[in-house]
């Protein structure tokens, strides 16, 4: 029973995640043109686009290596998919809440990368070889301070004694912001910028979009895959998309509406769902939307030096001041 259970709640989470992934990309997409004075697609418009791919021939080169080349999408979709049944859905639990934590996580959210760069390698294209070689650079550069990020938080809310220190739903119980000084609310403001400024990397946008970079090398790792393949990579994407901003709300802004208004019940429930996905549009506007519109396409070196000092010593830093507020504090 507990199994079927479980197999339902996961099928509920990732169909419902399909639809809110692939509607929070037509509004991404509607957002930047107005920003930038177009009137831009239609809301449908990732529906009608993985749709259309759906449909179309899924053509393989002969210099690929089939079966890496053609599984690479499947992985992709697999590993972005599997992040969401670990990640709190507003006042519901995650759906695997005792079967990996936050490091599993971590490890989930590089796969859809490493798929696309092995892929791109599997292709035999050289625009799509230079797409994967990039692809992996921009791995290597933001994973350590996301990596410092997440061990920061960790680190002091086991200092509470409050349980598991990597599970995401001891986390989402106990918000740190109220647990922590003056030192320690300035050390997770730095933390959610650092986590703020890796999500657009993570998820490969601009301008951070170096491995596709369609004006240098023509779509990049993405170049030889279309059809099916190619439907399976965007689908991968929007539910990334999906599992980023709601790892932000989760760490860092776990909270509802339903108790302060004094709403119980299913009543409570829903509202406090519904506040969830209004958190994840604006993590999304913030992180993804805005940082697009306003800036250009970086280059290589410029992204991994970018992650690897600045960023990194925003994160450390946060980390510091998190350890001395728990010196002050206790």
């Amino acid at each position: 029973m507990a199994a079927l259970e479980a197999l339902w709640q996961a099928a509920v989470v990732l169909v419902g995640a399909v639809l809110v992934g692939l509607g929070y990309k037509g509004v991404d997409r509607k957002l930047a043109a107005r920003m930038q004075g177009r009137i831009g697609p239609p809301l449908r418009q990732p529906f009608l686009d993985l749709g259309k791919l759906l449909v179309k021939e899924t053509v393989v080169p002969r210099t690929a290596v089939r079966w890496v080349f053609s599984s690479m999408p499947f992985l992709a979709v697999i590993a972005a998919a599997s992040v969401l049944l670990y990640i709190p859905v507003g006042p519901f639990g995650p759906v695997l809440a005792r079967h990996g934590d936050l490091i599993l996580i971590l490890y989930l959210l590089a796969v859809p990368a490493v798929a696309m760069a092995l892929g791109g390698f599997a292709s035999g294209a050289p625009y799509a070889v230079v797409g994967a070689q990039r692809e992996l650079v921009m791995l290597m550069s933001y994973e350590f301070p996301l990596a410092v990020v997440i061990v920061g938080l960790a680190w002091r809310v086991a200092g509470l004694g409050v349980g598991p220190a990597f599970s995401l739903a001891t986390l989402a119980a106990n918000p740190l912001w109220t647990q922590v000084g003056p030192l320690g609310v300035l050390g997770l403001a730095f933390l959610l910028l650092a986590l703020l400024v890796v999500t657009p990397a993570e998820l490969s946008k601009i301008p951070f979009d170096i491995p596709e970079a369609e004006t240098e090398i023509a779509g990049g790792l993405m170049a030889e895959y279309s059809g099916v393949n190619l439907a399976l990579f965007y689908l991968a994407d929007a539910l990334k998309t999906l599992a980023m901003a709601a790892l932000v709300v989760v760490l860092f802004l776990p909270y509802g509406i339903a108790g302060p208004l004094g709403i119980g019940g299913l009543g409570g429930q829903i509202l406090d769902l519904a506040f969830f996905f209004v958190k994840l549009l604006a993590v999304i506007f913030a992180a993804v939307t805005v940082v697009r519109v306003a800036f250009a396409r970086f280059k290589v070196d410029q992204i991994a030096r970018g992650f690897w000092l600045p960023l990194t010593a925003v994160a450390l830093a946060g980390l510091l001041l998190l350890v001395l507020d728990k010196a002050v504090v206790g």
